[in-house]
């Protein structure tokens, strides 16, 4: 637990953000992939696996925030 300007921030706070990150992650990654497909096949390609490999990321951090929701 952390305590800033007199809030606790709590595991689950840093999870919630986490998710968020990681799901924002995934939106970019796959612009990125479409908006270099025209020109670079490669980099976007490699966009694309990176989108996926934070996916699998953000589907973890779910799973583990809805124990903390109780669902």
């Amino acid at each position: 637990m952390d305590n800033k300007n007199g809030f606790t921030i709590t595991n689950r706070d840093h999870l919630l953000r986490a998710w968020e990150n990681a799901t924002e992650l995934v939106r970019d990654y796959q612009a990125y992939a479409r908006e270099a497909r025209a020109e670079d096949a490669a980099l976007a390609d490699l966009f694309s696996a990176c989108a996926e490999e934070e996916a699998v990321r953000a589907a973890q951090f779910r799973d583990l925030l809805c124990g903390y929701e109780g669902r």
